[in-house]
């Protein structure tokens, strides 16, 4: 049996439901519930924590603050269910590119792993000849998780707008066709992404081509349109290769991939960095080594794995440009003119695989903080040689994930917003969006915000512990006991 066979009848699934819930149940010590109720201006009452994003990081996010008892959440999320993330709009290769036994939002339950679900689902003969797990199952699963463990998730919903109220956050909320409501929140975790703080960017000079003929590969690409037309794709990481790919399975008359490298990224660093003590510790490094190790391994990009390659290069009409980066583009009729390190090329269309330009102005949920978000560049001077503005572009984050104001005193409301995506990557290494660190990101990130909430209220629990005063026992003597006989 294979990954693709038949599922198996559906009590294997319903008894792993069980199991999962029975598991939790085990361990849900201590099991008090312990925020305090906090009212917002309006009168409603509070959430502890409002999640943006309903993608993997979001779904291990809430499920680590309920292992935590913290129960007052919401997750919301712009794509209807079953779209959250990237796996089924514009991730376009096959299968995930991580091991298949990378555990993520599991967070350690052996009986909510993906394995555990692809057994109980096709068998364990298809968990053993699997290789890579696929896009679709991947996206099946986390649904399955969601909904086995009871994480609130409000689809269609986009965040407009995030600005301080007394006691935390109000966000501006929209759910497809309704007006906008308020929902107001201690705390607010951006889990959006690989978007979540700027924009999908691509050259200035593609950019100002008109928009039919050009695209960055997050965006929707009209693939059968591109049947018979002579394509140039610009970049060598992954999604450079898996978005050519597609074009050529489309029937794309030509590929052509331009790498501005001597030779694409063949090795990937994000397989050396898989191990306990750079994925947990990387943060508790002091910016100096923080910046060396990130300058070296954002340097050197995501590699792409063997059938990644494999796809593209089974294609005749498939072509590699090496050392052959873009200095310019325009018009010329209906087709492009692209200037390259290697001359002059013409192109039908054109898609860009060019990364994330971070740039909190772009998003407009952090329009009110936007100038005042502190980067790299504002807190850490490089050595000589090791400058790199990409780098200094990213924000700089305090050791609980939570955005750090440039400018001290001018917008103290930033403490309240946990950035968990791959923004947070120069501060924390693999994070917010890898599946390798979430077994150490997540409970970092759980124990920031857990800890603000009872930092925040401290006070209040002082109070409480000195009202406490339920007995847990009470002092009874039998009847016939001599301390009987003398109260009598």
């Amino acid at each position: 049996m294979t990954s693709d066979a038949l599922p198996q009848t559906n009590h294997a699934l319903a008894d792993l439901t069980v199991r999962v819930r029975d598991d939790l149940d085990r361990i849900a010590h201590p099991r008090r519930s312990w925020t305090f109720r906090h009212v917002a201006p309006s009168g409603e009452a509070m959430l502890d924590v409002l999640i943006v994003g309903g993608g993997q990081s979001g779904l291990a996010a809430a499920f680590g603050l309920m292992r935590d008892e913290v129960l007052n959440i919401l997750v919301v999320d712009q794509a209807p269910r079953g779209m959250e993330g990237p796996w089924l709009s514009y991730a376009r290769m096959h299968t995930l590119r991580s091991p298949k036994d990378f555990t993520g939002p599991d967070l350690d339950i052996p009986s909510l792993t993906y394995q555990s679900w692809h057994e109980a689902k096709f068998g364990a003969e298809s968990w053993t000849a699997l290789h890579l797990i696929t896009k679709q199952h991947w996206v099946e699963y986390l649904l399955w998780l969601r909904d086995t463990v009871g994480i609130p998730v409000q689809n269609d919903t986009t965040v407009l707008d995030i600005e301080p109220c007394e006691g935390g956050l109000c966000v501006l909320l929209q759910s497809a066709g309704a007006e906008p409501v308020r929902r107001f929140a201690r705390k607010v975790v951006l889990a959006t992404g690989q978007e979540s703080l700027g924009r999908w960017s691509m050259p200035g000079f593609i950019e100002a081509l008109p928009a039919q003929v050009r695209a960055h590969t997050a965006e929707g690409i009209d693939f059968a349109a591109l049947r018979g037309k002579r394509v140039a794709v610009l970049g060598a990481g992954a999604s450079a290769f898996d978005n050519a790919a597609t074009a050529l399975e489309a029937g794309a008359g030509e590929v052509h991939l331009f790498c501005r490298r001597a030779e694409p990224q063949l090795v990937q660093p994000y397989l050396w960095l898989t191990f306990t003590g750079f994925l947990k510790h990387f943060s508790e490094l002091d910016d100096v080594w923080k910046w060396r190790f990130m300058n070296y391994i954002l340097g050197l990009r995501e590699g792409f794995p063997q059938p990644t390659w494999d796809r593209c290069a089974k294609h005749m009409n498939f072509r590699l440009h090496t050392g052959a980066g873009w200095n310019a583009a325009r018009m010329e009729g209906e087709k492009i003119l692209l200037e390259t390190a290697q001359g002059p090329f013409e192109a039908d269309y054109v898609i860009c695989a060019t990364g994330i330009e971070h740039n909190p102005a772009q998003r407009p949920e952090l329009a009110r903080a936007a100038e005042n978000i502190a980067r790299w560049e504002d807190r850490f001077t490089p050595a000589p040689g090791e400058q790199n503005s990409r780098l200094a572009a990213f924000p700089y984050l305090g050791n609980d994930y939570t955005l750090q104001e440039r400018v001290p005193g001018e917008t103290p409301w930033l403490r309240n917003i946990h950035l968990f995506s791959i923004a947070a990557t120069m501060s924390f290494g693999p994070s917010g969006s890898s599946i390798n660190a979430m077994k150490f990101s997540v409970p970092k990130l759980v124990s920031g915000i857990t800890g603000a909430l009872f930092r925040d209220d401290v006070q209040a629990y002082w109070q409480d512990l000195k009202d406490y005063d339920i007995r847990q026992a009470e002092l009874r003597w039998p009847a016939g006991h001599p301390m009987t006989l003398e109260d009598a």
